[in-house]
Parts: structure tokens; sequence; C-alpha cells
């Protein structure tokens, strides 16, 4: 008798999306590089025994200085989707999220200001700039969720028709304000109640709620947390933040009915509020939020969101909600 021939374990098939030779967009996870999209080509799969890592070879960004070797690096599939779709023309709008073409890559960002030039200003929360562009570097910004554009692009011909239908004056629904005026100097004094955010690793996107304490400086203030402590545990932790790190309380909007797929929305985790998106409307007032920093998913209560809000140029925007003016 013979003895058994061996076989070699069988290699997953490759993802239909991901094969060699394909064009794609690549994210990082680097500080400074945390919500760009780099156009990049999939080489090949780094080895048979990492089936979800792949080397790929960028396109704009290279090795050297004089840029004529490009860079490759190996990558987990969950760092790459397909090339976002564009539409052919758009008409951009006040509060929509857009990606901005800047620096060789794809930025996300939200239309702020539309400029007489036919330009649009555009805010980037990351590192609270704002930039101005011409539409020809901007695209609506979109998603890839469970192997699907999100939103999806709209056949041409049927967004004419929704253009056209929207030129109807609408009178807004309270939900369906798409900014809140507020203040237009930012005031902080004594006493006050405000949003801090960090820049510390870890804790990006994320709002924590804090009360003035005092002023100690030109831009710069005393802060005391409501619900983060002292490494003992015996007091409420206390800060000297700048001022560009502080933020008035988002006005308060009650969501009656239930959120809805896509919506942006702050998640209360951790004694902070942080910044994601509606993945699944799930039953009981139930909801899976994507987070873009972390590429995580987490389920959440209604009561456990709000309404997510910019604090821009002394106004609170709902990008959401712009999006369907």
């Amino acid at each position: 008798m013979s003895p058994k021939s061996k076989t070699k374990p069988r290699t997953p098939p490759q993802h239909p999306h991901f094969k060699n030779g394909t064009v794609v967009e690549v994210s990082s996870d680097d500080d400074g590089f945390r919500g760009s999209w780099y156009t990049g080509k999939i080489i090949k799969r780094a080895s048979s025994r990492s089936p979800n890592k792949y080397l790929i070879e960028y396109e704009k960004l290279f090795s050297d200085e004089s840029g004529k070797n490009p860079l490759k690096e190996i990558l987990d599939l969950a760092q790459l989707r397909p090339l976002a779709p564009r539409e052919k023309k758009r008409r951009f709008r006040f509060g929509e999220k857009v990606d901005a073409y800047h620096n060789d890559g794809w930025w996300e960002g939200s239309i702020t200001e539309e400029c007489k030039d036919g330009k649009f200003a555009v805010f980037f929360r990351g590192t609270r700039e704002q930039i101005v562009f011409g539409e020809e570097d901007l695209r609506l910004h979109r998603e890839w969720v469970d192997d699907q554009w999100k939103p999806p692009l709209e056949d041409e011909s049927l967004k004419e028709e929704k253009e056209e239908a929207n030129e109807t004056p609408k009178v807004p629904t309270t939900l369906e304000v798409n900014h809140i005026e507020a203040e237009t100097e930012e005031n902080f004094s004594k006493g006050m109640e405000i949003e801090v955010s960090s820049d510390e690793e870890g804790f990006q996107g994320a709002w924590f709620a804090a009360t003035i304490i005092e002023a100690v400086g030109k831009d710069k203030y005393l802060i005391e947390y409501k619900n983060l402590r002292t490494e003992d545990d015996t007091d409420f932790l206390r800060e000297e933040i700048d001022i560009a790190h502080l933020r008035p309380c988002p006005p308060e909007i009650i969501m009656v009915n239930s959120f809805k797929l896509l919506d942006e929305v702050d998640a209360l985790y951790n004694d902070g509020w942080w910044v994601g998106v509606i993945s699944k409307v799930l039953a009981d007032c139930k909801y899976t939020v994507y987070f873009r920093d972390t590429s995580e998913e987490m389920t959440f209560r209604h009561s456990e969101l709000r309404l997510h809000h910019d604090w821009i140029a002394g106004e609170w925007i709902l990008p959401s909600s712009a999006m369907k003016r």
C-alpha cells in the first residue's frame, strides 16, 4: 500500500474587490494621516499564512526624495477599499461632508462656505483647519460598508430630477434644521459648562463634559471635568486646556423617533462623546455605530446617542442634516 500523499493547505480565494493589480484606496493609522485616503495598487498578498495582508504600491507617495521609487507597504485588508465613486458633476452645498484632494490624498471634511469664485471652504475636524478648494478637487464623502458604497452613486438623470424638485422651497421641521446659530464670539467665562477635546493617542474624536474654573493666560483655561477623575479617585480631574480644544455644549435636540442609517451621531462611551455613523438600525431601539478613526463597530441604546454637531465659525452645524437640505 502506497503512503498517502501530503496536500498543501488550501489558500483562501482572493477577495473579489482586491485582486492583484487592482487600484485601491488606502487609509493610514499614523498620526497626522487619519481621515485620509491615498491611491495605490495591489501587488500581491503578503503570504499564504496572512491572507488578509497585501503588498501595496502607492501612486503618489515615494520612498525617495527624487520621486522615482513608489512607496510600498504591507497593509491589512481593513485599510483597503475600492476607488471611491464620483459624480461627473455635483452642486455642493453648505454643510455637506466631502473628500478634498490635498497633499496627494483625499481628506474628509465639511463644506463651511461657498465662495464667490465657485470655490468652497472646507473644514477639517482632525486638524481644525479651513482650506479653500475648487469643485474639481472635491467629491461627496462616502463610506465603504459591507462591500457597498453608502450613500450609493446616484444615477445622473435621477440626480438632475431630484435637484429640480429641490428648487421648490420647503419649510424645515425642527429635526431638519441644518444648522443652529450660536454666539459669534467664543466667549468662555468662569463657571461655563463646555466640552473638551484631546489630541492624545486613543482620545481623538471624543468630547468630554467640563466646567471652566478660570482663565490662566491668553487663550488658555483651567477646567474641571465632570466625569473624569484623578488617578487616586479623590476628586475630579483638572487641566489647563488651550481654547482650540474647547467648545460650548452642543444644543440638545431630542430625537423622539429613531435614528436613521448613516446618521452622524455622538455615542456616549467611557465618559465621553465619540463621533460615529449609524451603520445598522437594530430592534429594541438599539443601533450599531461605526467609528472611522478606529474602524470599530459597537452597539448603543437610543438614549446613549445624540445627533453630531460641529462648532464652526461660531455656529453649530449638523452635517448629516445639511445633506438633506
